[in-house]
């Protein structure tokens, strides 16, 4: 706690620690008799103030700005104290500790949620129905933008943070007289507080500013309205002329709405001003347009004047290009008349060598009816027409077959392509069907009566299809008995090789178990002979063939299936079950038989 602190502050910033969110804004209200308890401006009061701000009651303050005052006691009265008890808790206080915390970040906050009040406030004023309910809400509004003014007044570096907040420009764009009449006080004040503040800011929050004070003096035709808008707009236009610029560039019928709509009104003194000031601006600008304009004349003569003296230089160049562009085009105009007169003497050519054709057809035609009898003429007649016929259909055949084949020409690239994309798709699957090793518990599942029957239908369409060579009874009996030799010994061996994984597997459960023993055992100074016994093999010969009987077997899974089905197998190399399993049963694992 700080030295030689009010009692006074001291209970209420324990009373706000220990008290709930609902009782603390009505405990606020006691600063209200505490900074009032000090004349403004002593010493004792500037000691106030810093000991409410050490001990966060502002930052309370603050806080409590955005609760629902609805259900609170004393109602959105209570928040409008609370924010004229922030703004005189805030004015005069110096902070030496962390001074840039409470410029730049504790001090916008609190206009922002005074300001996020006043819209509160605004839309309850509007929505309200009984005059009483008005009047309430309209004092408390009014209350919290003095708050407002007071608080930028004794900072003035906040007038530009109320400008750029989303929550002011909201609040001066409304159709409320009462409530816009307040919002545009506000706005003199600023500019009375801190005129260079509004050229500080960004473009969008200006022009939004200028967008609604013209926006006023266009839709209303009340004339407490116009003569706070017009004031505020002279007031701008006395500040800057940069501004009078905007407004002429900007509004273009502005002059033409103040001297049509508002003369008369009763504040023509301050309309006759902005006006005068708006003419002055535009008659500056004429003059300037017109200066801009001579020069913009003096500058396109003198680029004239280069220009043509820069023709003239290269008008020699130009008429040798003009020529030879001349001579280029006549000699292509000659060539194309002289193909042109080649193409037609080719024509005419064509049709006179087809029309000798044509004579010298009915000559011999002529001839062939004097020479043949007339008996035969419809014979030949019908020959005729048949070869005529024939050589019309060859061409026509031809013609037609040339263009499918250049119509189908992409598609059967594109088909060819289809074809070496899945010729290589077949060939990796086969591949990966091949590494892919079969389960020795996963039995084939059968086939169902329709898969069957589509089955069989392919089969006996395939044999009808490629017919088999004649065999003999006896020959056919001799391949069936070796058929069935074959598969019996393909399920002998696939037996073998299920017996011989499910013994792997024992054999890995007792290596497991081995090893599981090895870490338990104890030490080699602890151990004893009935600890040594258990790991010995009482049979080294036992263990040397059954070693041979695993390498034997090693051999036999490697070999490929076209071996193992072979009758090489069966007659030399096959292994008996007796070798795969020769002396296993005495084999000593894990210290038992």
């Amino acid at each position: 706690p700080m030295a030689d602190a009010d009692p006074r502050v001291l209970l209420l910033a324990r009373q706000v620690a220990e008290s709930r969110d609902e009782d603390v804004p009505v405990l606020l209200l006691k600063l209200k008799e505490i900074l009032n308890s000090a004349s403004s401006g002593s010493k004792e009061s500037k000691k106030l103030r810093k000991e409410i701000h050490y001990y966060d009651l502002t930052q309370y303050c603050i806080l409590v700005l955005r609760q629902d005052y609805s259900r609170l006691p004393g109602g959105w009265a209570t928040a409008a104290q609370l924010a004229e008890i922030l703004s005189h808790c805030c004015v005069g206080l110096e902070v030496k500790e962390d001074p840039e915390e409470f410029y730049k970040k504790f001090l916008p906050s609190a206009i922002d949620n005074l300001l996020f009040l006043g819209r509160r406030l605004q839309a309850r004023f509007i929505r309200a129905i009984k005059d009483e309910e008005k009047k309430g809400f309209l004092h408390c509004f009014h209350t919290v933008t003095d708050a407002i003014c007071w608080l930028f007044g004794g900072h003035i570096q906040l007038t530009e943070c109320v400008l750029q907040n989303d929550h002011f420009l909201q609040l001066l764009i409304t159709d409320d007289i009462e409530t816009a009449m307040i919002m545009m006080s506000v706005l003199h004040n600023i500019l009375k507080v801190n005129s260079p503040a509004l050229l500080c800011v960004d473009e969008k929050f200006l022009h939004s500013v200028l967008d609604e004070l013209v926006y006023k003096l266009s839709s209303t035709t009340n004339p407490v309205i116009g003569n706070a808008a017009t004031k505020l707009l002279l007031l701008l236009a006395k500040f800057s002329q940069q501004l009078v610029k905007l407004l002429t560039t900007r509004y273009k019928g502005l002059k033409l709405l103040l001297s049509k709509q508002w003369t008369g009104k009763g504040f023509d003194r301050d309309l006759s001003q902005l006006l005068d000031l708006l003419y002055l601006e535009q008659s500056d600008r004429k003059e300037e347009m017109q200066r801009q304009h001579q020069a913009a004349c003096l500058i396109q003569a003198t680029w004239k004047g280069f220009q043509t003296r820069k023709r003239l230089r290269k008008l020699p160049q130009a008429v040798t290009a003009l020529q030879r562009s001349f001579r280029a085009k006549r000699k292509q105009e000659l060539q194309h008349f002289k193909k042109q007169k080649e193409d037609e003497a080719l024509k005419q050519e064509m049709q006179l060598q087809r029309q000798r054709a044509m004579r010298h057809f009915h000559e011999r035609q002529l001839a062939l009816l004097e020479i043949i009898h007339a008996s035969q003429m419809d014979k030949h007649i019908q020959e005729m027409e048949g070869k005529s016929a024939l050589t019309i259909q060859r061409f026509w055949r031809g013609y037609r077959a040339r263009r499918y084949f250049h119509q189908q020409k992409q598609s059967l690239k594109e088909y060819k392509a289809a074809v070496t994309i899945q010729r290589a798709a077949c060939k990796f699957i086969e591949k990966r069907r091949k590494k892919r090793a079969l389960s020795p518990w996963k039995d084939t599942k059968g086939l169902a009566d329709e898969q069957r029957l589509a089955l069989k239908q392919k089969v006996d369409d395939y044999i009808k299809l490629h017919p088999a060579s004649q065999m003999s009874e006896e020959m056919s009996k001799e391949l069936h008995v070796q058929a069935q030799e074959k598969l019996a010994q393909f399920l002998l061996r696939s037996s073998l090789d299920r017996r011989a994984a499910q013994r792997r597997e024992t054999l890995l459960a007792q290596v497991n178990t081995d090893v599981e023993l090895l870490m338990n055992a104890p030490g080699l100074a602890e151990s004893t002979e009935k600890d040594l016994s258990i790991f010995m093999s009482r049979s080294g010969p036992v263990a040397a063939k059954a070693k041979q009987s695993h390498i034997t077997m090693l051999k036999y899974t490697r070999w490929p299936w076209w071996k193992k089905l072979g009758d090489e197998f069966v007659e030399g190399d096959v292994i008996p079950d007796e070798a795969l399993t020769a002396e296993l049963g005495t084999l000593f694992i894990g210290g038992r038989k």
